[in-house]
């Protein structure tokens, strides 16, 4: 027995892949293996066959040729050596990877550097996935957004090493790059938790009532020095709330209606909601805000800091356990618990300092537009598109909705 790649290369038509697989069968061919690609209608067909004897080689090569060249297809075959073929079924075990490369445009430099990088680590490309969609004509100087999927082979010695040679290449090239073990949790995930201000919407809520309550200045600094881990946030989100006493209920329906989505926020949500996930709020920020953005969004559960509210004022305090860091993480924990999930079914998207204990807990934690502590602490890190680009990391592609 021999066993040979047989390509096939051309433009695309109908019938191709049945007119083989008919060749292939009545001169007693075995498939093992078999791919397909085509990039504007440019087809590349390959096909691992196996034969008993070289006369049946030799009637195969003249069917194809007869079949396939007069249509204008490169027809080639290639002898596999067992050696070779032995190799191939040895990476079947191999450990696989996904690198997700996201930027504005598809730079050609950019992919070089990348690719190169793999290529130092010994990695093995074996398929490369655009996931964002076709860009029409009048579109391609507009550079909207592009997304590539890289899936690898092989094994990197030094995983940390390697993914710090990655944070620094994205910085360099301004680009997002995500590296993930190609497991049955990628695709699987089942639960998704936000943080709420600067993630889910653009503006810190406290911060925009500090403007009501003409204290502006003096929270946006507590907040500042929270956010990048230099207050305790217990304490801080205390001595913020303390400036707000007297403001009206009024103050916060004021706030409320000049609040802002994210980019891509509604679209990301209405892919987590129309392909089944469970999604959930779990903020720093107030209730108030958190129900209402929970039913604009169609989102499971909600989990914030209640306000005080006495006579329609707030009183400076809030109420029950604050909704900190570690809290974050223990929610995160019980509601996947309650849904029946395991922490490799999740995903967590913060910004903030107070947010990386539940994003380290997630399968899947994600630093979005974040502070520099929060993306050099995070695992993987969103800085160039918007929130829908999870969808990308997921696995998913604009085709899929």
């Amino acid at each position: 027995m021999r066993i040979y790649l047989l390509s096939i290369s051309g433009d695309n038509a109908s019938g191709i892949s049945s007119s083989l697989m008919r060749l292939l069968a009545s001169h007693c061919a075995r498939v093992l293996d078999i791919g397909q690609a085509v990039i504007h209608d440019s087809l590349s067909l390959g096909v691992l066959v196996a034969l008993e004897d070289d006369s049946n080689l030799q009637a195969l090569k003249t069917a194809c040729s007869e079949q396939f060249e007069p249509r204008g297809l490169r027809v080639r075959f290639k002898l596999v050596e067992a050696p070779d073929y032995q190799q191939w079924v040895a990476q079947h075990g191999q450990q696989k990877h996904v690198l997700t490369l996201l930027a504005r445009e598809l730079d050609p430099q950019a992919i070089a550097q990348v690719t190169a990088l793999m290529a130092q680590q010994g990695l093995d490309i074996y398929h490369i996935t655009r996931l964002t969609g076709r860009i029409p004509l009048e579109q391609i100087n507009e550079g909207a957004q592009a997304c590539v999927e890289f899936l690898v082979r092989g094994k990197v010695s030094d995983e940390t090493g390697f993914r710090d040679q990655l944070m620094g290449l994205a910085s360099t090239l301004d680009v997002d790059l995500a590296w993930q073990k190609d497991n049955l949790y990628r695709r699987n995930r089942r639960l998704v938790v936000f943080d709420m201000d600067s993630t889910l919407i653009k503006q810190e809520v406290i911060d925009e009532l500090a403007v009501e309550a003409g204290v502006g200045d003096e929270v946006k600094q507590v907040t500042a020095a929270a956010m990048r881990g230099e207050i305790d946030f217990d304490e801080s989100l205390r001595r913020r709330v303390a400036l707000l006493e007297g403001l009206p209920v009024s103050a916060l329906d004021r706030v409320g209606e000049r609040l802002e989505l994210n980019n891509g926020a509604e679209r990301l949500m209405k892919k987590l909601n129309q392909i089944g996930l469970r999604t959930a709020i779990l903020s720093g920020g107030f209730t108030w805000f958190g129900d209402r953005l929970r039913q604009r969004l169609k989102m499971d559960h909600m989990h914030a800091n209640s306000l005080e509210i006495i006579d329609g004022k707030l009183t400076g305090r809030v109420t029950g356990t604050i909704v900190n860091g570690e809290e974050k993480a223990r929610l995160l924990e019980a509601i996947a618990q309650e849904e029946g999930l395991c922490l490799d079914h999740v995903i967590a998207v913060g910004d903030g300092a107070n947010d990386l204990p539940m994003l380290a807990k997630a399968g899947l934690g994600i630093a979005f537009h974040a502070k520099p502590v929060v993306r050099e602490s995070a695992s993987h890190s969103l800085s160039q598109l918007g929130l829908d680009a999870i969808l990308y990391l997921m696995g998913y592609s604009d085709a899929d909705y």
